[in-house]
């Protein structure tokens, strides 16, 4: 059986581009998919803590150090410029592989810079 567990989780990111005209997305800077194990075009759920939002759609590579956070598409609707969001990445774990296993959590300032992870 498999169970269903936080993978990686890029907390509290800063919203810095929503472009509607796109075909969909989350744009992430590279140096924090690096840092959380976050792979492009990756599933994520994105968690608005600014409004209370959740959707769901997947991660494209963003240029490194940029600290950018864009939402493509329909996502541009969810969640704006200077919204804080949470990104959260999920995985199947077997039984035993689940009992051993931690997420890589990675907490960010108001630049979207790392400022640790954790565990």
């Amino acid at each position: 059986m498999f169970i269903t567990l936080l993978k990686a989780k890029i907390h509290a990111a800063t919203v810095t581009d929503a472009n509607l005209e796109y075909e969909g997305s989350i744009e992430i800077d590279n140096t924090l998919l690096t840092a959380s194990g976050i792979r492009p075009f990756e599933k994520v759920d994105v968690y608005n803590i600014t409004n209370g939002k959740r959707f769901s759609t997947y991660v494209i590579k963003g240029k490194e150090n940029s600290g950018v956070i864009g939402l493509n598409g329909a996502a541009a609707r969810l969640a704006y410029p200077g919204d804080s969001i949470i990104i959260i990445a999920y995985g199947l774990y077997e039984a035993d592989e689940a009992e051993k296993h931690q997420p890589t959590i990675i907490l960010v300032d108001e630049n979207n810079v790392r400022k640790k992870r954790l565990p």
